[in-house]
């Protein structure tokens, strides 16, 4: 079955194109694309005059949590959230039970995604086995079960050596190892960013140094092998500089980094909402100020929501006892488009680019792209449109959301996998 998408703004930054026309799609694919396109016999036509019609967007950093953590989340209602939220494709992480060490697990969560899952799933494999930073993990094993990277996100790799060693295994794969990268020494039993504001409130904190050994670390790693070192959820000015002149040095690095770390700082935490407690913490001003300019100049090379579902029990009690982590799939695209596009922070190009073209390049992934023979994979966007956060209509299976009750403008309209409309 063939589908029109008729009359919309199309924002295609791997093609340079950003114009009023049509896009076609049949057999799954992308058939073509250009101003006043005729429908073929049967086709479907949508009217989209008005929105901006986008490659699908990738989420390459989230945790559905299956298998083992199900009361969390799961691979259905986690692409389904995904759906919601505008994303077409997500790279899930290892950190599930039993961990994605070897590739009777990548198996399992291919073949629930295959079954019950509505966007696509790409399963990211753990460097070492059961996370512990020991030993390698069945990296050949991951990477031939369909893995698109490697990492322990969760933990940190701790040992130099071992990491060096993961580095050179997975050069033939040509996959990125991507760092959660913080030195626990530093930051032992922390709740929140170390500063003024965690002094204050009586909370203890992870000083900024404590990623930036690390992504410095990495970088270095990364120089010494000349693999593909993705540094996760970049939330310091300092580690900005330091992935900034590794790119200069010719260094095989990228990062990511979140929403929430984004429009939020370490103030957000005065309230003890435990739904403000993350790792990496919430940092500075200045830090997110940096993180901001680093994304819209490409140091940042793509927005990854750190999906992190938790039950509401492991979130409520006291703050320095709450679990890690928030929600994201469903309240990014309307915060960065309120956020940072409507102020004049970043232009709306370059944040479809870090959403769609740049993470399917990093990982190596089909979409990305309108061009024809692409996925037929497609985010709609409605500027206009006014959208409450209300937890309670989540498609994601928790609630975990510091954002709940927000009023945001702008929005995913319409999500299209392989053709279809996932999202009405």
């Amino acid at each position: 079955m063939s589908l029109l998408l008729r009359g919309g703004r199309v924002i295609d930054p791997a093609n340079g194109v950003d114009a009023v026309q049509d896009v076609l799609l049949a057999e799954g694919r992308v058939a073509r694309v250009g101003p006043g396109l005729e429908a073929p016999a049967g086709a479907e036509v949508l009217d989209v005059t008005g929105r901006v019609v986008c490659p699908g967007f990738v989420d390459m950093h989230v945790h559905l949590r299956e298998p083992g953590f199900e009361y969390k989340e799961t691979v259905a209602t986690g692409t389904r959230a995904a759906a919601a939220g505008g994303f077409t494709a997500v790279a899930c992480m290892a950190n599930t039970h039993p961990v994605n060490d070897n590739g009777a697990v990548t198996d399992y969560i291919l073949a629930k995604a295959k079954v019950e899952g509505v966007v696509r799933v790409y399963p990211i494999g753990a460097v070492t086995r059961g996370l512990r930073g020991e030993e390698l993990a069945e990296l050949a094993e991951l990477a031939e079960a369909g893995c698109v990277a490697f990492s322990d996100d969760g933990k940190c790799v701790q040992n130099a050596g071992l990491y060096r060693r993961a580095l050179e295994y997975t050069l033939p794969f040509g996959v990125p190892v991507i760092s959660h990268a913080e030195d626990t020494t530093l930051c032992q039993g922390f709740a929140m960013n170390e500063g003024v504001v965690s002094t204050e409130i009586g909370l203890p904190g992870a000083p900024a140094a404590a990623e930036d050994v690390m992504v410095a670390r990495d970088i270095l790693l990364a120089e010494l092998t000349g693999a593909h070192v993705h540094i996760a959820h970049l939330s310091t000015a300092g580690a900005v500089r330091l992935v900034r002149e590794g790119k200069a040095r010719g260094v095989r690095v990228t990062a990511e980094v979140t929403p929430h770390h984004l429009v939020l700082t370490e103030e957000a935490v005065r309230t003890y909402d435990p739904n403000t407690k993350m790792a990496p913490p919430l940092r500075t001003k200045r830090d997110t100020e940096a993180l901001v300019e680093a994304l819209a100049d490409g140091t940042i090379d793509c927005v990854a929501t750190d999906h992190a579902p938790h039950a509401l029990a492991e979130k409520e009690g006291e703050f320095d006892r709450a679990a890690f982590g928030i929600v994201g799939l469903e309240t990014a695209v309307s915060l960065l488009l309120d956020r940072l596009v409507r102020p004049g922070l970043l232009p709306l190009a370059t944040l479809v680019s870090r959403l769609s073209r740049d993470p399917a390049r990093l990982l190596g992934l089909p979409g990305g792209s309108l061009a024809p023979g692409a996925p037929g994979d497609v985010t709609v966007l409605d500027l206009e449109q006014a959208v409450s956060v209300d937890p309670r209509h989540f498609r994601s299976r928790s609630r975990n959301t510091p954002f709940a009750g927000l009023t945001l403008t702008g929005a995913p309209a319409l999500t299209l996998v392989g053709g279809q409309v996932v999202r009405p």
